[in-house]
């Protein structure tokens, strides 16, 4: 099983970005789908999720309105679509799967494939 994540970069307070990330080895369908972002010395946490895909979607507060998790079953590839970006926003993006239940949809734990990571940095 294998993740990839891609799409970071270096952008502007108020900009667009759209992360991708293309799975092997495992199918997306029935299975929950999430982004979840981390910067240096704080816990990895939730983004966003599609529950038992193609199934509802969650998103964290902070980010609620501003970003659109999606998913392409036929190319086994989760999107995550960011407006107006804020400095906060800046992290490593991480793109997970597994069979997690709704109660623990947003904790690290409940997912059992990461990818690699990628980069977004938002300046002032």
């Amino acid at each position: 099983v294998q993740l990839q994540a891609s799409g970071g970069g270096l952008v502007q307070a108020g900009a667009s970005l759209r992360l991708s990330c293309a799975a092997s080895g495992i199918p997306f369908s029935g299975y929950t789908v999430g982004w979840f972002r981390q910067v240096p010395g704080k816990e990895r946490e939730f983004v966003a999720a599609v529950f038992r895909n193609p199934g509802r979607t969650y998103y964290a507060d902070t980010v609620k309105g501003r970003f659109t998790i999606s998913v392409n079953s036929a190319k086994n590839a989760v999107y995550l679509q960011m407006n107006s970006l804020k400095t906060e926003d800046t992290a490593v993006y991480y793109c997970a799967t597994g069979r997690a239940i709704l109660s623990s949809l947003g904790t690290v734990r409940a997912y059992d494939y990461w990818g690699q990571g990628t980069l977004v940095t938002v300046s002032s």
